[in-house]
């Protein structure tokens, strides 16, 4: 037990960087799904409803009537269902600005990511990276504030179920909510880069 111990003691380092690959194989596979329609067209409920970015959005105050004739935000009209692909919603999310907001937004995952992968061999990168991974994960985690899709929605019907609304997370919510691992290994990367860098220094 004692030199599986040790083992673990001396591996510190290796295992950092193998969280600087994980986070940058993370990064890289979803930042660059945001190129893809489907992908764009997911992260609408969660940018239209924060106060933080909804303003990159056209349509992020448009509202319509839904087949029940209850009022509700313009993009629930226009979901399109991973695997199908509705034209008309297309043209919705194009109007709306959605794909040019993915595309940077997936940019901008992506380069967080190198910027990780990076401190491997450049600490001073590496801890930016870290400190950027942090900064994103809060965002994403505002999106249980902010987004009501997050959440399990009450349908209603014959059989309701009481389980609707917080804490009950959806599929999407359950995502969102395992970015607060990323938060914290954002802040063990940019330590032990921070670590890497007092010492070239």
């Amino acid at each position: 037990m004692k030199s599986i111990l040790i083992f673990f003691t001396q591996s510190t380092t290796s295992f950092t960087h193998f969280l600087r690959i994980a986070i940058f194989i993370v990064m890289a596979w979803i930042g660059g799904l945001k190129a893809f329609q489907y992908e764009a067209d997911g992260i609408v409920p969660f940018v239209i409803n924060s106060p933080f970015m909804s303003f990159f959005f056209a349509k992020s105050d448009a509202m319509a009537v839904n087949k029940e004739g209850v009022l509700v935000k313009e993009y629930n009209l226009h979901k399109n269902p991973e695997g199908l692909v509705v034209q008309k919603n297309i043209d919705w999310h194009s109007e709306n600005g959605t794909y040019l907001f993915s595309y940077g937004l997936g940019l901008v995952i992506c380069i967080i990511g190198v910027l990780v992968l990076l401190g491997i061999w450049f600490p001073q990168i590496g801890f930016w990276g870290g400190i950027l991974t942090f900064g994103m994960s809060i965002v994403t985690l505002s999106f249980l504030i902010t987004t009501p899709e997050v959440y399990v929605p009450n349908l209603g019907g014959d059989f309701p179920t009481p389980h609707y609304g917080f804490p009950y997370l959806s599929g999407a919510g359950r995502l969102v909510l395992k970015d607060i691992i990323m938060m914290g290994a954002g802040l063990i990367i940019a330590s032990e880069s921070a670590k890497q860098w007092l010492k070239s220094a």
